[in-house]
């Protein structure tokens, strides 16, 4: 089956790990086909993978292709309860029989210690989130359409230094309660991330946005932006200084003016979900964590959202998309992840709808009645495409 149309709604161009500096996953054997590790996680959590499933089912099916899946234990809360930790020796014991078979894990959202644990266990240093907003979906946002023309940016976030990979402690003194929270950066952690950023945006339409804050952390801003400028200039892209806060304002403000944006840790973090506004849903986004090895875990950049758990009505994009991201990144199956997310969006654009992108006119749907369409939509674009 040849790439649907729109596949270029969600590119990916970029993100191919060899055009990034990664290595590939380490050949499967011969009687082993590369599988997806599952780990369906808390909240939502398993109602989203679930209707995830069910598409990839309706892909394999139109395809031919399989996709061996292998489904692992708790993890964050849930995992707490039950062990004390949100990343239990289980469970990476299980992240480590997928990488072993040249696979990559599908996660669903886990909360707690549990993905900055992962991160460090793994070395996943490299997190990848792309923000393309839908055609389908302009009338869903709180951003006027016209101001998102255009807008194609890539995230780039570091995922092992800083404050979320610090230390802390509390402690008692004079004042009563002390918190305290030692971070860092080191030069080679700065170099690596942001290699990959200045790659990508060679890649890709030659700007590289870097991020700090000069005046609340000098020392560390002061490295990302020295490194960022040599790095830069090595791959002969153009190099944009911006702290924290007034990149914030200006991916709302301005958002076709950034290609590739590469951050710390807690900054990352934050400007991904900022970014979620302009694609009109944190339910829609999405991203890939990389290790130098080419291992990879693929996940929604939304939490557990506990409020909405067993009530039937959470969206399911985010998880199909990062589903479709790991397809076509680690696995190389360009056609099957095209096809999920034309299904998605020719869904979309008859008007069918979870309640966080509804617009007018539309029709809302719950998780499982969402997937159903897409579905639906996967069998009539392959039997289109047989008939062509």
């Amino acid at each position: 089956m040849q790439q649907p149309l729109h596949a270029r709604r969600w590119p990916v161009g970029a993100l191919f790990l060899l055009g990034t500096g990664f290595s590939q996953p380490p050949p499967a054997s011969d009687a082993e086909e590369p599988v997806i590790g599952l780990l369906p996680g808390n909240g939502i959590g398993p109602e989203i993978m679930a209707a995830t499933l069910r598409v990839l089912a309706a892909v394999e099916h139109v395809t031919g292709r399989k996709f061996p899946l292998m489904t692992g234990g708790a993890i964050g809360e849930e995992a707490e309860a039950i062990t004390g930790v949100g990343l239990p020796a289980s469970t990476v014991a299980f992240c480590e029989q997928v990488f072993a078979k040249g696979g990559a894990i599908l996660s669903g959202p886990g909360g707690g210690r549990y993905v900055y644990d992962l991160r460090r266990r793994f070395d996943l240093f490299c997190k990848f989130v792309p923000i393309k907003p839908a055609p389908e979906l302009a009338d869903a946002g709180r951003i006027v359409p016209a101001a998102l023309k255009d807008v194609d940016i890539l995230i780039v976030r570091d995922n092992r230094g800083g404050v979320y990979q610090g230390e802390w402690q509390n402690r008692f003194g004079a004042e009563g309660r002390i918190a305290e929270h030692r971070f860092w950066y080191t030069e080679s952690q700065v170099y690596r991330i942001v290699e990959v950023a200045a790659k990508a945006a060679a890649h890709r339409r030659g700007k590289l946005h870097i991020v700090v804050k000069d005046g609340g952390v000098p020392g560390i801003s002061g490295l990302w932006r020295d490194i960022g400028f040599a790095l830069a200039r090595k791959y002969s892209v153009r190099a944009i200084v911006l702290n924290v806060d007034l990149a914030a304002y200006e991916l709302i403000q301005q958002p076709s003016q950034f290609d590739v944006i590469v951050a710390p840790n807690l900054f990352g973090d934050v400007l991904a979900d900022v970014a979620g506004v302009l694609v009109g849903s944190r339910g829609l986004t999405f991203s890939g964590n990389y290790n130098s090895h080419g291992h990879a875990v693929y996940q929604t950049n939304h939490g557990c959202a506990h409020d909405l758990a067993g009530t039937d009505t959470a969206n399911p994009a985010g998880q199909m998309l990062s589903l479709a991201m790991l397809l076509r990144e680690s696995f190389g199956c360009h056609d099957a992840a095209a096809l999920m997310i034309d299904a998605l969006s020719e869904t979309w654009r008859q008007g069918w709808r979870t309640a966080d992108v509804a617009g007018p006119g539309t029709r809302v749907l719950g998780t499982q009645a969402m997937a159903d369409q897409v579905v639906q939509e996967v069998l009539r674009l392959a039997e289109i495409h047989q008939r062509s």
